[in-house]
């Protein structure tokens, strides 16, 4: 397999810190592939056979791409989200401790490990508004790049039950330092980075992120860790299918929400109108009546992307006997009686096609049924949009960790998968019957 791949998403992962920057690293890759940027706010003119793009919040983006044969169509879904695990700064953001140490004020955003963000390097990266001359408000994104943070573990000496099991107070424990007796600067540093003066602020979302560099590691070279492997393997997978092409007789979608961490109940998260209105809008500027919308959505077919749990090698009890996942080893596709997932059987059905037309494992997750596991955002987005769906992942291990791992052949894997996926076309012929047509 070429290396080359894995070095590309490496890359893509070290340049976007948050989800604004996410966004707009696909935002920009699309732009350089001739996609055209669409705004809500404004009508949309849509030509067969060109792509486009549109943005929600600067966070969450929607990519699609139409055929040239449109008559009798459907969507090609495949959907991931942007955001991951970090803390966010508060408005007021500097503490200062015996007029010593100034710390940054924070609070976590999603599910973490929190013992992983102990005394490695940090920074700050966000997006911020700034006032114009004109009166207009402007974002800009920001990214303090370099090593300017550190929460520094207390010493054993100080705290013997350190290793026995420590419960973490995230207002105490998790506190970044960021300068000694110097007052009021992290205002400042963001004005310098940006070419402003501090007045021009008038608002932020500011995150803590780890600076910690990605590597490929192990006996073989089969490892990778990084931050943020959870989702962005999955969203750069997704962008990779998408670029390469799709069928005639569909419209191809890349959907990559933000605020999947936190359950993703926001006006820009799958559980918004936002792939609904982006659908809607689609099916209404290609001169389509709302019975056409309703058909389309009966033909069509999403792939959910969000990582999965592998195989600890210390734990192995932690997963299912035979419903269990390996780096490596495929694609996982991921299940819940419950419906957490939304793969059933017709949807993995589908998946198995396309898998073994494309040449790539796959691998089946579900839950110890003794074990809670979390959700993801196919089945949220299904509230909104229904159509068929199977959720997926690839396998990694240390999930919401500040550094995870995962395998250098699966993002490989992921990659074909989706553009197998892209090019073909998923239709309904009768009740429980269906045919997958290729390009």
């Amino acid at each position: 397999m070429d290396r080359k791949l894995t070095d590309e998403m490496l890359a893509f992962i070290r340049k976007n810190p948050t989800a604004f920057h996410t966004a707009a690293s696909m935002k920009a890759e699309l732009d350089a592939q001739g996609c055209t940027e669409l705004l809500e706010s404004v009508s949309w003119t849509l030509e067969p056979g060109r792509a486009y793009c549109v943005c929600r919040n600067g966070s969450s983006i929607i990519a699609f791409r139409l055929g040239t044969e449109l008559e009798q169509y459907s969507f090609q879904i495949a959907a991931a989200h942007t955001d991951s695990p970090l803390f966010k700064l508060k408005e007021n953001a500097e503490l200062e401790t015996t007029a010593k140490y100034t710390r940054l004020n924070t609070e976590s955003y999603g599910g973490m490990i929190c013992s992983t963000w102990l005394d490695r390097p940090l920074s700050v990266a966000g997006r911020v508004l700034l006032s114009q001359e004109d009166g207009t408000v402007k974002t800009a994104l920001v990214n303090l790049d370099r090593d300017l943070l550190l929460i520094p573990s207390v010493a054993i000496h100080m705290n013997r039950a350190v290793n026995d099991g420590y419960a973490f107070n995230k207002q105490v424990d998790l506190l970044p330092l960021f300068a000694g007796k110097e007052h009021g600067t992290i205002r400042k540093l963001i004005a310098e980075e940006l070419g402003v003066s501090e007045d021009c602020i008038l608002g932020s979302d500011l995150y803590v992120y780890n600076r910690d560099r990605p590597t490929v590691w192990g006996c073989n070279n089969e490892f990778v860790s990084s931050g943020r492997l959870d989702d962005q393997q999955c969203a750069f997978s997704i962008l990779k299918g998408f670029l390469s092409g799709g069928h005639p007789q569909t419209v191809s979608v890349l959907a990559c929400f933000d605020n999947e961490e936190v359950g993703s109940g926001t006006k820009q998260g799958a559980a918004s109108t936002f792939l609904e209105d982006v659908l809607r809008r689609i099916n209404l500027a290609l001169g389509k009546s709302e019975e056409a919308y309703l058909q389309a959505l009966a033909s069509s077919f999403m792939l959910s992307a969000d990582n999965a749990h592998a195989v600890h090698p210390n734990h192995p009890e932690h997963t299912d006997p035979n419903n269990c996942t390996y780096i490596n080893e495929g694609v996982a596709v991921k299940s819940h009686a419950g419906q957490k997932y939304t793969s059933d059987g017709l949807s993995i059905a589908v998946l198995r096609t396309l898998a073994a037309r494309a040449n790539v494992p796959l691998q089946y997750f579900s839950n110890r049924s003794d074990k809670k596991g979390g959700s993801t955002l196919g089945n949220i987005a299904m509230t909104h949009v229904s159509i068929k769906c199977v959720d997926i992942g690839l396998p990694q291990l240390a999930m919401h960790s500040c550094y995870e791992t995962a395998g250098v052949w699966d993002t490989w894997y992921m990659v074909k998968l989706m553009e197998e996926f892209y090019q073909s076309k998923f239709q309904e012929t009768e009740n429980g019957c269906f045919r997958i047509d290729r390009q």
